[in-house]
């Protein structure tokens, strides 16, 4: 039953959007605007340790509490972050997103629930299902923000306030939402509906170094867009068009990415995110009218990569690692890549993907053997 996964997943991004943005206007009115992105690193490292946690909860007392565990912290974060937007003091905030981040770890888990819950032939089309339910958390959050103050208003607390209520109550909601999802059913990794060996330990690696590579090269180009588009003249319209069509190519196309997946298996799926992202790091350093539609193809190249590794995941140890190693890798990528895009523009960054990304791509097109290739799930299929 892949609904309270699925609406749990949406209503925590929703979550964790609302309280992300209001934050950092919180922190720059009472600190200072050059600490404004403490908040948000807090809830990128909750989302690392959470992700670790959620795994060993997992193994120790199945993955559908260990999802509730990690929502039910975050609840915990939700409400410390109202209690600084009203009074408290503001060190809860960094606890309250660091906790909200762990809820966030359990949001992104939650699609290996989703293919825990379907024959082992739509695994990848499940977990396509939750990704692309981030859409609705993305979009409607940010909608509900202006209600929300009105609300606070309302009830005589400060207007700030309104979205971290709205944080908490989306984060509650999810917590009620998990309490429907059924236990995890053993494992098995195909695409056929025929049981198969694990993926080799290479392989696995391989596909974990995927995401993580796909993700710190789609960090590492768009933190550095809003510079790029200051610099340039663009006003909130078009950076906010620009931002928009990247979040599509990152969610929109999900189903087809996890149809394809349980169609022809990951390693085409890979190659083909691999070499997206590749051509739109090149695309990106032109400026003119292919910009927008390369932050597009930058999102889908996530896209593909993300699922593509996932589909090979198929331990709780190993979805955890990974996604924590990810949410670092993204921590590491937002520091550096102002700095980066200082000393020599998109085309320094474009370099640095390429020297990540091509030495992944010629592994994965290596030619592997027949035992290798009757893995249909796996990479060297």
């Amino acid at each position: 039953m892949l609904i309270p996964v699925v609406l749990a997943a949406a209503l925590m991004n929703a979550a964790m959007v609302a309280a992300s943005a209001v934050s950092t206007i919180l922190i720059s009115d009472k600190l200072s605007p050059g600490l404004a992105g403490l908040p948000n690193t807090a809830g990128v490292l909750g989302t690392a340790a959470g992700a670790l946690a959620v795994g060993k909860w997992t193994a120790r007392r199945g993955r559908a509490q260990a999802l509730r565990t990690g929502y039910g912290v975050g609840v915990a974060g939700g409400a410390l972050t109202v209690l600084t937007a009203v009074g408290a003091h503001v060190s809860l905030l960094f606890v309250g997103m660091f906790l909200l981040g762990a809820g966030n770890a359990a949001s992104l888990l939650s699609r290996y629930a989703a293919a825990d819950a379907v024959p082992v032939a739509r695994r990848a089309s499940a977990m396509s299902t939750v990704v692309w339910a981030s859409t609705a958390g993305a979009a409607g959050g940010p909608f509900l923000m202006a209600p929300s103050q009105s609300f606070a208003r309302a009830l005589g607390l400060p207007a700030v306030a309104g979205p971290f209520l709205l944080a908490l109550a989306a984060v509650f909601c999810a917590l009620i939402a998990s309490t429907y999802i059924p236990r995890a059913r053993a494992v098995e990794v195909s695409t056929d509906g025929e049981r198969l060996a694990a993926p080799r330990r290479t392989q696995v690696v391989l596909a974990a170094a995927v995401m993580v590579v796909g993700h710190l090269v789609m960090v590492a180009l768009m933190t550095a867009v809003p510079v790029h588009a200051h610099h340039h003249g663009a006003g909130l319209g078009a950076l906010g068009l620009m931002l928009s069509a990247h979040t599509l190519g990152m969610f929109a196309l999900s189903p087809l990415t996890g149809w394809s997946i349980d169609r022809f298996g990951t390693r085409p799926v890979v190659v083909a995110g691999l070499g997206l992202l590749l051509v739109s790091g090149v695309l990106i350093t032109q400026s003119g009218p292919v910009f927008t539609p390369a932050l597009f193809l930058l999102g889908y190249a996530w896209n593909l990569c993300y699922l593509g590794g996932s589909a090979l995941l198929v331990t709780a140890e190993l979805e955890s690692k990974v996604e924590s190693s990810i949410w670092t890798v993204s921590a590491l990528a937002t520091a550096a890549s102002p700095w980066l895009f200082t000393l020599g523009g998109f085309s320094l960054l474009a370099t640095f993907s390429w020297l990540l990304a091509v030495p992944l791509l010629l592994l994965t097109l290596r030619r592997t053997s027949p035992a290798d290739r009757r893995q249909t799930s796996s990479i060297g299929s």
